[in-house]
């Protein structure tokens, strides 16, 4: 197996402003979470949040603690929120064993045990994508599933955003200390994301796009209401997004991405919104 990290560092929003489209697929897009038995992750300064992913095919992949954390386990001071987005996949955290299949996700709490990722069909691999943040205390591990899932149903066809909203990994299902992750899945005929646009100064934000088709691509929309910017994004690509800047995005199709927030409350509903004629 390997293990591949790299840092990012955070932006001031009156520097993005002159960000060239290289510049800021370099310090926003992750562009590759998963490659056959690897490890990825990007170490982010905002709110220190872990974004990656493991591909395990041929050998059970260890989930190790990279030279940043200066800690002998990933999750000794850590929660991780964990989502199959591929085959069907085993977590193993310590002594217990959890079985993750397509969407299904995993809370596991901070504490000093290993944790592995394998798939059950090296011709169907699972592809397990994580966020993770500093914890302050340890909460208990737990599967949640769509069943187990707060789900609002947002948006209408005629405005091209149809949509349900599966708030999985937060406060309302589970405990935790920062973490907070869901799943939004667009219905055929709609592609737009987030409207109206918003953003929340006291918690920062990482989107997975995923189920885009081969030939198709997502526009991913960032920067401050009235100074934004695009990135374009392909199926199984992850973005991150400042506590200052909008997080939207249109694609040529439907598709469904996890969002991961973390920083100072587990508020939901707390975001500063602005109108959609007022974008620029």
């Amino acid at each position: 197996m390997k293990t591949n990290y790299e840092l990012r560092y955070a932006a001031h929003p009156e520097d993005a402003k002159a960000y060239d489209t290289t510049r800021l697929r370099k310090d926003f897009l992750i562009e590759k979470v998963f490659a056959p038995d690897e490890v990825n992750m990007v170490y982010s300064m905002y709110d220190r949040m872990i974004v990656g992913g493991a591909m395990p095919k041929t050998e059970k992949l260890h989930l190790e603690a990279i030279d940043p954390l200066k800690q002998a386990y990933f999750l000794h001071s850590r929660e991780i929120g964990i989502y199959n987005v591929g085959g069907p996949g085993i977590v193993y955290a310590g002594d217990q064993v959890y079985e993750l299949d397509y969407k299904e996700s995993l809370y596991l709490g901070s504490g000093e045990r290993e944790v592995y990722f394998e798939s059950k069909d090296a011709n169907k691999p699972a592809l397990f994508y994580f966020n993770s943040l500093t914890a302050h205390r340890n909460y208990p591990d737990k599967k949640v599933t769509k069943a187990d899932a707060v789900v609002a149903e947002l948006g209408t066809l005629e405005t091209s955003n149809h949509r349900n909203i599966n708030k999985m990994l937060v406060n309302q299902v589970l405990p935790t200390c920062q973490l907070q992750m869901g799943m939004t899945e667009l219905a055929p005929g709609s592609v737009w994301n987030t409207m109206p646009p918003h953003v929340h100064s006291r918690r920062m934000e990482a989107y997975f796009y995923f189920e885009v088709p081969e030939d198709q691509s997502v526009c991913h929309f960032m920067g401050e209401i009235d100074e934004t910017r695009h990135i374009w994004m392909q199926n199984n690509q992850a973005v991150l997004s400042p506590e200052w800047s909008i997080h939207s995005a249109a694609a040529t199709s439907n598709y469904t991405f996890i969002w991961g927030m973390g920083g100072e409350n587990l508020d939901y509903g707390d975001q500063d919104f602005s109108k959609i004629t007022d974008i620029k």
